[in-house]
């Protein structure tokens, strides 16, 4: 997580982090992640056939329809990505999926995917890395970090 926080600090990028009882899903976030402002995404770290990585960042509520989604990208059939590519390519351990792992993405192997509707937040969240915490930024200053990062997002209307 140093990284991530050295990242923020030479961008000077706040973030706060609210920490909590591990969480694995939307649905016990919903339920331990008290009133914080801002709004709660679902992270996806998707693959094709040729292990070519897409990293969905959707509103909560957004149903997803993975193969419409890999057919908008061109990507061919996709699926969920594996615990080694996950630990590999973003340095995090299942259910603490997070686009703030793009950090630890130096070889730009996973491709950022944006819902359109995430850009009309102001204030996103996210998990720093674990899943018993939550990160909260601010939109513009979540896109200037994986600009910095050299992860320039696809943007894409999921309905």
């Amino acid at each position: 997580m140093n990284a991530l926080l050295d990242a923020f600090e030479r961008l000077g990028i706040r973030v706060d982090i609210a920490e909590h009882p591990a969480v694995y899903t939307v649905e016990q976030s919903k339920t331990l992640r008290g009133e914080l402002a801002g709004a709660h995404l679902k992270n996806l770290l998707l693959r094709n056939k040729k292990n070519e990585l897409w990293l969905l960042c959707a509103l909560e509520d957004t149903p997803v329809d993975i193969k419409m989604l890999g057919t908008k990208l061109g990507s061919g059939r996709l699926s969920f990505a594996n615990a080694r590519q996950l630990i590999e390519t973003l340095g995090v351990e299942p259910g603490a999926v997070t686009p703030l792992g793009i950090v630890n993405d130096r070889s730009g192997l996973v491709r950022v995917v944006l819902e359109e509707r995430v850009l009309a937040c102001e204030l996103l969240n996210f998990h720093p890395l674990r899943n018993d915490a939550t990160a909260t930024i601010a939109r513009d200053d979540f896109l200037r970090f994986l600009e910095a990062q050299d992860h320039k997002p696809v943007i894409v209307r999921l309905d």
